[in-house]
């Protein structure tokens, strides 16, 4: 593929609000990891909670989409002066020439959870209030950020599980390469709700202390909250050291609902898409983001995907011990952790794991190092094996 630009970029997760907060903690080998104390959720689990949200207030015109999810959106695109940036590439392109194309993977579902507690007693009808459309549907986000931007052109919502805000990237290259637009808002939501909590800690998929990833030990999840956003223009005049989207690689292996596939199949079909997408060869990858999400059969079917593609040659971690797994968010929150370790010279860790896996041969980091990766690959895997892989570089 044509590289393109990253013009401009942010992420909120429980690390705090925008980019310096999340290179301070990510620098400092921090988690925002706490106890869970959401809601009326009561579980043994640690939880990634972002600071705020319920603070935000959605501008007057735009009530009607006031839900968690679309609050943290906002939060997100206020942040680190996204939205001036993408109300300066609409006054270079026009209305109509911006596209939308956000993932999610449980949008405004809390805001349907405390609609059903204020029920009809008798007739079990959920409040007049109560707006599905723009609050639990899936394309609320996207409709949401379209409509705060009072943009015309196309707009699209991704939701394929946790691989939702990585593929977004896929679906704007290719729109750019179509000349469909001249610029793309791409990036992700996910905020905590009862469905999600409860419904992984059903599955025994959530871990009753910090996530581990990688760790001989790891036993699940910590489920996190996030949003990040990035501005995806064309790179005739990207300068120097500027972050590009250089490869995608998509694949859906549909080996289980629930589980991958045990020796990493669609994960490595991903990463040799992405790799070939970008005209690269294994070796000139700098630094992998796992997905990493510290389940026994995840992280077991990644690191032998990974290890078959690049050996133990290339440094890798997974930073969901630092921001949780933020679900349908994670693939957009991981693209900016690797934006900003090309940039500021830095190969994350990985806090919560302590004693690694021996049977997952890879170069696993634990704690972060300086370093001058060129390149960085990103990895996004869903249930039902919806996968995806994007690669960064900087601009020589």
């Amino acid at each position: 593929m044509t590289p393109l630009l990253l013009s401009a970029y942010t992420a909120s997760t429980c690390l705090g609000r925008g980019l310096d907060a999340t290179r301070a903690a990510l620098l400092a080998g921090r988690s925002g990891l706490a106890p869970c104390a959401f809601e009326t959720v009561q579980l043994d689990t640690w939880i990634g909670e972002v600071a705020g949200v319920d603070e935000q207030i959605l501008p007057a015109a735009l009530q009607h989409y006031d839900c968690r999810n679309n609050r943290l959106a906002l939060l997100g695109l206020q942040t680190d002066g996204f939205d001036q940036a993408v109300r300066a590439a609409i006054n270079r392109h026009g209305r109509q020439r911006v596209g939308i194309f956000v993932g999610t993977s449980t949008s405004g579902i809390l805001q349907t959870e405390l609609a059903y507690r204020r029920r009809d007693p008798i007739t079990g009808a959920l409040p007049d209030d109560f707006n599905y459309r723009c609050t639990h549907n899936s394309f609320s986000l996207a409709e949401f950020t379209r409509d705060y931007f009072a943009l015309e052109g196309m707009a699209m919502a991704v939701s394929t599980a946790c691989s939702s805000s990585a593929k977004v990237f896929a679906a704007a290259a290719r729109q750019l390469a179509l000349g469909t637009i001249d610029a793309a808002i791409v990036g992700g939501v996910d905020t905590l709700c009862l469905t999600t909590l409860y419904g992984f800690a059903s599955l025994e998929l959530t871990s009753n202390r910090p996530c581990r990833p990688y760790d001989a030990a790891r036993n699940g999840i910590s489920i996190g909250e996030g949003a990040a956003f990035a501005l995806l223009e064309r790179a005739d005049a990207a300068t120097a050291g500027a972050v590009l989207l250089l490869g995608t690689g998509e694949s859906s292996d549909a080996y289980h609902m629930s589980a991958p596939h045990p020796e990493g199949l669609g994960a490595r079909m991903a990463m040799d898409a992405a790799l070939r997408s970008a005209g690269l060869a294994a070796d000139d990858i700098g630094y992998i983001n796992l997905h990493g999400t510290a389940t026994p059969a995840n992280d077991a079917a990644e690191g032998k995907a990974v290890a078959a593609l690049f050996g133990d040659r290339v440094p890798c971690s997974s930073t969901k011990g630092a921001t949780g797994h933020t679900l349908g968010a994670a693939g957009a929150v991981e693209a900016v952790i690797c934006a900003q370790a090309l940039t500021d010279g830095f190969l994350p860790g990985s806090p919560g794991t302590e004693l690694l896996d021996p049977a997952i041969t890879i170069d696993y980091r634990l704690r972060t190092s300086p370093g001058t990766p060129r390149r960085a690959l990103s990895n996004s895997f869903g249930f039902g094996g919806s996968n995806c892989s994007l690669i960064f570089g900087v601009a020589p």
